[in-house]
């Protein structure tokens, strides 16, 4: 099983979950020393093995390299979890010239999970997992400034991020269809973790820290990503949004096959752009 972003939050709490499964894990991580820690924990309780990769979500071409490197030790894959997320306050700009949080919350797994296909195709019942959030119902995507040059809100790069992963499971389960893998997405409630600390703080890092007491552990904010990736319960389901382990009606714009098309098509150029 492949997760992003396990070195903390519901990431590591999933990847403990499923290591008590009996899974091996490949933790893709942009600190090593701290993917390393998880790695030793992982195993202590209970996966068979555990490796690390390093990857900038920030750079497309560190996607790319850490999924050749994934494929090429693991050829068969049975579960990815896309966990990886961030939310910025204020724009930034990656190396390869994209808005951060458009970048690293959808290109950077967008691209991931294209490379891991032919693995996962190999897996037994295999499964896309992708970490959304109901944020997504207050985000919309603005095809014609996509990278918010014109006008940047942190709040509103984030909700259109999370859009961006419901659509794209939703177009990547219609293109999936007759393979055998299936594609869901959730949102996993609104989490006491470190999410949102790691920025340029503002407001949104004090929600954080303030209302924290009030919010979900990690342990129960990674319920239904557990769910998704290893309940018989949901075997064969894909293409459908969760929350509290239940199948969820998204937002309209969600719902679009025109706009999620029209994104998976704008994402395949604004990754070759960045291959180049």
């Amino acid at each position: 099983m492949v997760i992003t972003g396990a070195t903390r939050g519901i990431g590591r709490e999933t990847a403990l979950a499923l290591a008590r499964m009996g899974a091996s894990i490949t933790l893709v991580v942009r600190d090593g020393a701290r993917g390393e820690e998880v790695a030793k924990e992982v195993v202590a309780e209970g996966a068979p093995s555990a490796d690390v990769e390093v990857a900038d979500f920030s750079s497309l071409r560190a996607v790319k390299d850490a999924g050749e490197r994934i494929l090429a030790a693991h050829p068969k894959i049975d579960v990815l979890v896309n966990n990886a997320g961030a939310i910025n306050t204020g724009r930034h700009v990656t190396k390869d010239g994209y808005e951060t949080t458009f970048a690293a919350n959808h290109l950077a797994p967008f691209l991931l999970t294209k490379l891991l296909l032919p693995a996962l195709e190999k897996g037994e019942r295999p499964r896309i997992v992708n970490v959304a959030s109901d944020a997504h119902r207050r985000g919309t995507l603005r095809f014609e400034d996509l990278m918010g040059e014109r006008r940047f809100d942190g709040w509103a790069a984030y909700c259109a991020s999370k859009l961006a992963n419901v659509l794209f499971t939703a177009e990547l389960a219609k293109r999936l269809e007759g393979t055998g893998i299936t594609a869901n997405s959730l949102h996993p409630g609104v989490v006491a973790s470190g999410f949102a600390q790691n920025n340029d703080g503002g407001v949104i890092a004090l929600f954080f820290k303030v209302a924290s007491p009030f919010l979900l552990t990690e342990a129960k904010g990674a319920r239904t990503s557990i769910y998704l990736a290893a309940d018989g319960e949901v075997e064969g389901v894909t293409g459908k949004y969760f929350a509290k382990c239940k199948a969820r009606t998204p937002s309209r714009e969600a719902r679009d096959p025109r706009v999620a098309k029209r994104l998976w098509d704008v994402s395949e150029e604004l990754v070759a752009k960045a291959l180049a």
